[in-house]
């Protein structure tokens, strides 16, 4: 018996991926090339850097339509977690605690 550890995405799954890379990129490559040649007021600029952490959002929020209590109790603690702590240690949590309550759970 062979386990696979990687398994390769199907041609919809890789269609996704690259419709998620194609928005998330986007949304710096539009702003840049719209202003680059003006200056930015500190408004602007802000919304320019918020723009790709909404289309992460958008990536992340349908997970919470789900009735599965281990991914609900997992975006609980995570939001919680997120409010201390930068993004990097908030997903290693996000991840660690998932792994975790799914193994034991």
């Amino acid at each position: 018996m062979t386990s696979e550890i990687f398994a390769f995405p199907s041609l919809q799954e890789f269609i996704v991926i690259l419709g998620m890379l194609a928005a998330t990129y986007s949304t710096r490559l539009i702003g840049w090339l719209v202003l680059r040649n003006r200056p930015v007021s500190p408004t602007t600029q802000r919304v320019l850097d918020a723009a790709p952490g909404c289309v992460m959002i958008s990536i992340v929020a349908p997970a919470f339509m789900t009735t599965n209590v281990v991914t609900l109790v997992t975006l609980a603690a995570t939001v919680l977690v997120a409010f201390r702590v930068n993004l990097a240690w908030t997903i290693l949590f996000a991840v660690g605690f998932n792994a975790l309550l799914q193994t034991f759970l």
